[in-house]
């Protein structure tokens, strides 16, 4: 009796265990429609209302299950240091992994890029979701990539940390 039970746990951890890792890699995440005009924005150097850049090859995925889980790759023919001229600097440099079968998006090696400067990073849309900006990374070879990264106020907010006035309000669900 007691190796059935322990043969009935044993197979019941495998496939909880099996289950989750499905989920957390593939389970949530969904392709995102292309909306032209929308998909790539960078903020300008102003501050003002982001404005889009051209671009193509553009896929990206998302989970409703977290506001950091956007993930996106393009390409576009204007150079890091051409959107420098006009558009904001981020100094996020670290991207975030993306699931292994999302293959055109590789966090280290984007990251590489980042510090060895043979790419840069942008402001694309600041409080997409509160607490979260979407960043824009585009290469020197024309590559870009997006994905959403915690702001201050969304690491205050999430750690548990007195946000404090700078921080807008937190919208109530």
């Amino acid at each position: 009796m007691g190796k059935l039970l322990a043969l009935i746990l044993i197979v019941s951890a495998l496939a909880a265990g099996g289950a989750m890792y499905y989920l957390q890699v593939y389970g949530f995440y969904d392709e995102v429609a292309l909306q032209p005009g929308r998909d790539v924005v960078l903020v300008p150097l102003d501050g003002g209302e982001g404005k889009p850049i051209a671009y193509s090859g553009f896929e990206a995925i998302d989970a409703g299950s977290s506001p950091i889980r956007y993930r996106a790759c393009f390409n576009t023919k204007m150079t890091p240091d051409e959107l420098a001229q006009v558009f904001t600097l981020s100094d996020k440099i670290e991207p975030r992994n993306a699931p292994e079968w999302f293959d055109c998006f590789d966090a280290a090696a984007i990251g590489a890029k980042l510090a060895d400067g043979s790419a840069k990073s942008f402001l694309s849309v600041k409080n997409i979701s509160y607490g979260v900006d979407r960043i824009v990374a585009v290469t020197d070879a024309g590559r870009g990539y997006v994905w959403h990264e915690l702001n201050d106020c969304g690491q205050k907010a999430y750690d548990g940390t007195v946000v404090g006035e700078e921080c807008p309000p937190r919208p109530e669900n």
